[in-house]
This record gives C-alpha cells, sequence and structure tokens, in this order.
C-alpha cells in the first residue's frame, strides 16, 4: 500500500512538473513561420525519432498549442529527462537532454533463481540491456524483484540498487539480494467445519506445515495460487458430499515478525447436506429426452455431489454439439427445499440453432505444415458441425506428440447465423532431441546410450531416429524412420535397421554371445481410433559365438544348423493404449498381441505373444495395476525352435525376487538356456510415498509376481510358477525414472538363484 500511496505521488509531480516546464518553455512565444527545425543534444535517438513526434513541419505556423503538444509527445516517448524549445529568427530549435542507456544488468547473491530467469521477469516489465533508464522502472523492478522471491517464500529478501554511470552516457545496474530463509507453513487452522475432522480437511490439501520430505515437495512453503488451488479443492470436497451450500467466508494468512513463520486460517460454513429428490429437464431435448436422460449420473436418493451435475452438464452439451448445435446451453438449477434437506435438480436447455463448419483454419504452426494437423481432422468444412468428430479431431493432433498445447475455438460467422468456423491453435513444441545417457543397474551394471531422433522432419510429420546403447550385456545400434501417411487414409510405413549384441545376464547362463543384424520394413494399417495393426518382413541373421562358457544346448544347436543362421520373418502385430499416462499411469488399458513367422531361410519358427495391462484408480493417491503377459514359440516343417529366440523371465520387469533371466529350463551342464514359452503375471498396488502429499512422481507399491519360462515341448501347471511378494520405491527423479524393489520368493526350488533387492536408475544429461 505505501508503495502503491509513493507511486501515485511520484506520477502526480512528475505530470505537475511537465506542466510547468510546458507552460514555461512553450509559452508566450509569437506565431510565425518555421523555416527551418533543428534539433540539439541527440546522442544516440535518431532525428528521425523525434521530428516523427512533433505535431508540425518546416513551412507551417507555430503556436504555443504546437509547442505544448510538441514537449508532451517527446516527454511520451521515455527517452528523454528533459526538452525544451528555443527560437532563433524563424528558425525552431528543439533542445534535448536524453536519458541514460542501460548498459548491463547484473545480479550478486542469488541463488534460488538463475540469472538468465531474473533478467526475463524484468525484460518484461521493460527493464533490459539497451533500453533507456528511468529511476521509476528502476524502482518498479526492485519490487518485481521481491515479488518473485515472495512467489518463493523468501519474505525477507533485501534488494540493494546500485547505478553506476559509464560512458557515452549509459550506466551498469546491479541488484544486490540478500535472500535470507525461507518462510514456511507454521500452522493451518480451518475453523466452522463439524462434519469432517480437521484433519481429514488438511489432507486434502497441497500445502502443509511440512516434514521430513518437505525439501523435495516444498509444500510448506507458501504461494498465493497454491492456497487458491487449495480452496477450491476444499470446496469441491464439501460439494462432492451434498453441501451445497458450503462456503469460504475468509483467508486469513498472517507472517511473524521474524518473515519466518506462516500461519493459515480458512473460515468455513458447512450449512447442511443435501439429498437429491429428483432430477426434471426443462426446455427443448430435439426430441430425444430418453437419449438425453441416458447421460444422467445424478441419482435421485442419493447424496448431491456437485462433480455428477457438471459431467452430466458436460455430457449434454456435447451430445447437442453431436447434432450440430454448437452453440447449446444446459444450465442445472437446484431447487433446495431447506425443510426436508433435499434438491430437485433442472436441466435447463437451450440448444439455440444448428450450424455446420464454413471454415476450418489452424493457427500458431511456425514449422509443422498446415496438411499434417488438417489430415487428423476428422470435422469437415461445409459438413454439420459434430462435436464427436471435434473431440477425436483434437486428440488426434495432441497424440502427434508436436504440440504443447492444442485447442478447438468455435467462431460465428457475421451474417451467418448457420454457420461457424474452427480455429485449430497449436503451440509447437521441440520435436527433435540429442540424448547422452548413462545409468546403472543391478543387472546391466553401468550402461551408456547416444541417440538422435526428429519427430517431426522438416514438419513433415515424418519420424527419424538413431540410438546406440552399451553396457556389459547388450550393445545396440539402431536406425528407424517412419512416414505416417504414406497412404493417404493414414497407413504408416517404417524402415529399421539394427545389431545387436547380447550376452546373458548371469555366470550360470554361460558367456556366450548371440549377435543379430537386420533389417526390416513394416505397415501400421489404422483400423479404428485407437487400434492399429502392424504388418511387416524383417531380413535378419544371427550369429552364436561361443566364448570359454556356453549351454551344451547352443553347442548342439550350432552343430546341427551352423553357428550362423539366417531368417526372413513375418511381422503380425496389434496394439491398443487408453492409459492416463505413459510415465505414472493410474486408469487406462494397454494391451497387444504380436507373432513372428519365419518361412524362409535356415530357421522355420513362430514367436507369438500378448500383453495386456490395466490400471485402477481407488481413490485420489491410491491405485491398482494388473498385467499378464504369454509367449509361445514353436518350430515350424520339421525344424526346432531356434534356441536364441527363447524366453527369459526373472528379475526387475518379470518375477522380481530372482536373478535377471535365471528362470527356466537348464541344459544338462546347469547353465540357463531359457525357454520358448513365458507366463508372467503381476499385481501391484501404488500408494503415495510418507511425506509426499499427492505427488505421484514419487510412490510405494506393493506387487505379487508370479511366472516362469518353459521349454517347447515341456508341459506345465500353474504349479510351476516362481512367485514372490514385495515392496518398492518407484521415483521419476531428475536424473530419470527409478525403479527399486524388495521381494521374498514364496514359491521357490532348489536351486534357483535369488536376488532380493533389484534396481534401476537412467539419466540424462
Amino acid at each position: 500500500m505505501n508503495y502503491t500511496i509513493r507511486q501515485l505521488f511520484l506520477k502526480i509531480a512528475k505530470w505537475l512538473t511537465l506542466c510547468v516546464l510546458t507552460c514555461n518553455l512553450a509559452w508566450a512565444i509569437s506565431p510565425f513561420e518555421m523555416r527551418d527545425i533543428r534539433v540539439e543534444g541527440l546522442q544516440r535517438v535518431e532525428p528521425g525519432t523525434v521530428f516523427a513526434s512533433l505535431p508540425f513541419r518546416v513551412g507551417d505556423t507555430y503556436t504555443d498549442e504546437k509547442g505544448t503538444a510538441a514537449i508532451r509527445g517527446l516527454f511520451a516517448l521515455g527517452l528523454f529527462k528533459d526538452v525544451r524549445i528555443e527560437v532563433n529568427g524563424n528558425v525552431l530549435v528543439v533542445v534535448v537532454e536524453e536519458r541514460p542507456v542501460i548498459a548491463g544488468v547484473d545480479f550478486i547473491g542469488t541463488k534460488e533463481f538463475e540469472k538468465d530467469t531474473l533478467k526475463k521477469a524484468l525484460r518484461d516489465i521493460g527493464l533490459s540491456e539497451g533500453r533507456a533508464f528511468d529511476k521509476a522502472l528502476a524502482d518498479r523492478a526492485e519490487q518485481e524483484l521481491k515479488r518473485q522471491y515472495i512467489n518463493r517464500s523468501l519474505y525477507g529478501a533485501e534488494i540493494i540498487t546500485t547505478i553506476t554511470p559509464i560512458d557515452r552516457n549509459r550506466v551498469n545496474l546491479s541488484f544486490n539480494v540478500v535472500e535470507g530463509d525461507v518462510a514456511k507453513i507454521k500452522e493451518i487452522k480451518i475453523v466452522g467445519n463439524k462434519a469432517f475432522s480437521e484433519s481429514t480437511l488438511r489432507d486434502q490439501l497441497d500445502l502443509n506445515t511440512g516434514n521430513w520430505l518437505s525439501w523435495y515437495t516444498k509444500t510448506d512453503r507458501y504461494a498465493r495460487n497454491k492456497l487458491n488451488a487449495d480452496l477450491e479443492t476444499l470446496r469441491s470436497f464439501y460439494l462432492s458430499r451434498g453441501y451445497l451450500e458450503f462456503r469460504i467466508d475468509s483467508t486469513q494468512v498472517s507472517i511473524s515478525p521474524n518473515r519466518q513463520d506462516i500461519s493459515i486460517t480458512i473460515n468455513v460454513t458447512e450449512g447442511q447436506r443435501f439429498v437429491v429428490s429428483s432430477v426434471k429437464l426443462e426446455g427443448y431435448f430435439l426430441g430425444r429426452d430418453d437419449e438425453f436422460k441416458s447421460l444422467i449420473t445424478i441419482k435421485p436418493g442419493q447424496t448431491y455431489n456437485a462433480n455428477d451435475v457438471a459431467q452430466t452438464v458436460k455430457s449434454f452439451t456435447e451430445y447437442f454439439g453431436n447434432f450440430g448445435f454448437a452453440f447449446a446451453r444446459v444450465e442445472p438449477r437446484p431447487d433446495i427445499d431447506r425443510a426436508t434437506n433435499q434438491v430437485s435438480v433442472v436441466l435447463q436447455a437451450e440448444p439455440s440453432r444448428r450450424a455446420y463448419v464454413r471454415r476450418i483454419n489452424v493457427a500458431g504452426n511456425s514449422r509443422t505444415r498446415d496438411e499434417i494437423i488438417r489430415r487428423e481432422m476428422r470435422q469437415m468444412e461445409s459438413a454439420w458441425y459434430d462435436g464427436d468428430r471435434i473431440r477425436l479431431s483434437r486428440d488426434r493432433i495432441e497424440r502427434l506428440g508436436y504440440f504443447k498445447e492444442v485447442t478447438v475455438d468455435t467462431q460465428e460467422v457475421p451474417g451467418a447465423p448457420d454457420q461457424v468456423d474452427l480455429v485449430i491453435n497449436v503451440a509447437e513444441k521441440p520435436t527433435g532431441s540429442l540424448q547422452l545417457g548413462a545409468g546403472y543397474s543391478s543387472f546391466e551394471k553401468l550402461f551408456l546410450t547416444f541417440g538422435i531422433q526428429q519427430d517431426n522432419i522438416f514438419g513433415s510429420g515424418n519420424y527419424l531416429g538413431a540410438q546406440l546403447s552399451t553396457s556389459k550385456y547388450n550393445q545396440i545400434f539402431s536406425i528407424n524412420t517412419t512416414d505416417p501417411y504414406f497412404t493417404a487414409d493414414g497407413v504408416s510405413r517404417t524402415y529399421d535397421l539394427y545389431h545387436r549384441s547380447s550376452r546373458p545376464y548371469i555366470e550360470q547362463a554361460g558367456n556366450y554371445r548371440l549377435v543379430t543384424s537386420g533389417l526390416g520394413l513394416r505397415f501400421g494399417i489404422p483400423f479404428s481410433e485407437l487400434d492399429r495393426i502392424v504388418v511387416g518382413v524383417a531380413a535378419e541373421q544371427t550369429t552364436i559365438k561361443p566364448g570359454t562358457s556356453i549351454p551344451a544346448a547352443y553347442l548342439d544347436y550350432a552343430e546341427r544348423f551352423g553357428y550362423t543362421s539366417a531368417s526372413l520373418p513375418l511381422t503380425f502385430g496389434w496394439t491398443r493404449d487408453s492409459r492416463d499416462s505413459v510415465m505414472v499411469p493410474t486408469r487406462g488399458v494397454m494391451s497387444r498381441v504380436y507373432s513372428d513367422l519365419a518361412l524362409a531361410g535356415d530357421t522355420h519358427y513362430t514367436r507369438s505373444g500378448a500383453q495386456y495391462q490395466q490400471y485402477f484408480p481407488i481413490s485420489k493417491q491410491y491405485s491398482f495395476a494388473l498385467n499378464g503377459e504369454i509367449g509361445y514359440g514353436k518350430g515350424l516343417s520339421g525344424h526346432p525352435y531356434p534356441i536364441f529366440k527363447n524366453y527369459f523371465v526373472g528379475g526387475l520387469g518379470s518375477v522380481r525376487g530372482f536373478d535377471q533371466g535365471s528362470l527356466g529350463p537348464r541344459d544338462i551342464t546347469g547353465l540357463v538356456v531359457g525357454g520358448a514359452k513365458k507366463i508372467v503375471m503381476n499385481a501391484e498396488v501404488f500408494a503415495p510415498f510418507p511425506g509426499a502429499g499427492n505427488d505421484r512422481t514419487l510412490r510405494l507399491y506393493g506387487f505379487y509376481d508370479a511366472g516362469n519360462v518353459f521349454g517347447e515341448n515341456e508341459k506345465f501347471t500353474l504349479n510351476d510358477l516362481r512367485s514372490s511378494l514385495g515392496a518398492g520405491i518407484s521415483w521419476v527423479s531428475p536424473m530419470g525414472p527409478l525403479r527399486l524393489a524388495i521381494a521374498n520368493p514364496i514359491h521357490k526350488v532348489s536351486g534357483d538363484r535369488i536376488q532380493r533387492l533389484q534396481f534401476q536408475i537412467g539419466t540424462s544429461f
């Protein structure tokens, strides 16, 4: 408040001074015809800038009014700290004194922010290198810096501004910052609650009083935007439980004299809990009342739930849009009976008018070509407005992965009430990357990766990538490129070139090496918006390199069929993925089916498999996941199944608690050789990490794993599966995803290799 008053007085004084100057400097000069106009005092400002701001030209008649207007116009440029007008005969002389120019901006003592971040914040308010210096602007910059620190809960930050004049009428600005300590939330009080305990309500908030993990979550740091979000969460909590008249009366935030402790008090009025007595439809529903009623999620006899009301309104609006009513309005109107604590929900509909799409425009794309975006559209121009097709179009554009944000705006066409224009607004993001990576795991040990990829090369929508990965056990080199629209109807084409070299993870499997090189061609065929079939063919060659220790089964195969085998496998696959997140999923399904069929070359075989994952949200913080995977391989045309195509099970990604790839058949020497059949089942329960609050990147999980591999002709029962119970930590860390598991095998047999602690972490830099 004091700062605002001070600024107001400064502005008043400035304008009073300006008025005095203009009155004194441009007053009482007799009108005359200007034969010439000169400008004096310029150092860096171009004369044209001054002349462009003058309200007169050579040959015009000078008057006091024009002189006053000229001085005001030049002061308004912000480039001069003094302006006066002089007359020399019939020559008008404009004398100016330029403001100094900012030569450099520096920050001393800043630890919380990067200097570039602070420079950008000052640039947004008009202070940057090369701009004219104004003391008022420096004061404003100081206040902006304090605001930045307050947003980080550094209320005690002190800023001293130093202005250093240098040559050529320039100045250097230096902001010396003493950041102080972070102010932390000491207390959160909720007053007026009766139906729910204060602890229950505080659990709904992201802000808290801190715990041992606050250094990571920073949830004990106050920020106004975080508090506003928590207040909305609190309001939603009550409204979803029937407290229709709930309100937040006031919020007090106080800080201690030492500016280290913050107290928050939230005063609420709960009101009464209401039950839905009935749901009524009013207005015009296109003669489809029964269809709209089927979309209602509000249940009479149950507690009023604002989320159900909002979902019903959204469903109604979208359903109107499916029939071309782009401007339909649905208003929920609760009729409250306080005597019985019941509420009747009336859904008032106004479909307005039906419209068709005149034109579809694309905005915001500077790199990606328009046709790359337009080919994902399912809403067509000159067709009736269809809400389903528009939402589908937006989702398809988002799934491209080229944009940070995709929005669709509906605009009325002037003079055409039955027409609308659609504007597809996109915000592009970098689609190329150069990645250097390193990581460590309990089974791979140290591994390094190098990759180059471009998802949208030259704005064409095509993908090009190359990857090199090396570790103690695996080396991979691959190049692939994809044209997602090889045909106009969305059939994709992918070329693959790869070279892989691998050896067993455990000593009990030997130290031989498998080297596979190949070239492949794949086509992806969409048969629905979520489903895609993949067909392809590859030519590959696999070489067995014995080493000093190799299972007898590999030697036997090599002696019968050679150490090098070539094949032409055909590939078939189907995928569907509806998970809400790839890194931290909480709901949705991922399913896939794959099959390789080799009928030409040195090997004849089929290798097929299927995987199904489903995630179930239990609550805001808890979720449950199931995973099942099977694999099957078989030799064809009298050929045995290639031993180098065997499956391996054990460790992270399959059955935890056992050595990586250690389960399954062994040869006569006791070395692990894998198997042609695989079955893996996993169940996981995810919970928040103690102290992490609602942070989904750091979670605890408990799991049950079961699985094994079997030989091609080996019969098995469920009793032959190995299983384990355990718990772990999942963390999407700044260095990359980390997964740690501690497992206890509950079904094992003599000779099984046990590894109770298993982990993996990858980094990118």
